[in-house]
């Protein structure tokens, strides 16, 4: 089951889309967001932090390239988040050589990863992930496709 068209009208409803989102995720899911600059896609990483209830604010990793937010346990928190964004990994050389040396398959299993601009980069990391493409139309509106790869995400995503 691919979900399309999911329109979210403020960064707002889109960090609350992450939240329920997050409702659905476990250890060892990939997710691999796509979309232009000022998308919201950092929005949607706040909410699914938020859901999964790790420690530490969530913001752009786009310098630091990756980052790992512990899960709080008195937030509920039991996954830790792995938040990268290879944004800037797409004028390297060999992207993918870059990508490896992140090591973030060493956390995969145990971890929720979430990769910004990781399309065509770390798919291999697990043969089941989830794409989110995420648009933002002229009045603000944020529009998400939700499509999934493998494993059961199809029957995950009609709980949403």
């Amino acid at each position: 089951m691919t979900t399309t068209g999911i329109r979210l009208a403020t960064v707002d409803d889109t960090r609350d889309f992450g939240r329920r989102l997050a409702g659905l995720l476990r250890a060892g899911d990939l997710l691999l967001l796509t979309g232009p600059l000022g998308a919201g896609k950092t929005a949607l990483v706040q909410g699914i932090g938020g859901g999964l209830g790790v420690l530490g604010d969530i913001t752009s990793p786009t310098f630091v390239i990756a980052r790992v937010h512990r899960p709080d346990p008195a937030r509920g928190g039991t996954v830790p988040l792995v938040h990268a964004d290879a944004y800037r990994l797409g004028d390297a050389a060999d992207p993918r050589a870059e990508i490896d040396d992140l090591d973030l398959d060493a956390s995969a299993e145990e971890a929720v990863t979430v990769v910004e601009w990781g399309a065509g980069l770390v798919e291999q990391l697990n043969d089941e992930y989830l794409a989110v493409r995420i648009d933002r139309l002229d009045d603000d509106t944020r529009v998400l496709d939700l499509l999934p790869y493998g494993g059961d995400w199809a029957d995950r995503l009609e709980k949403l």
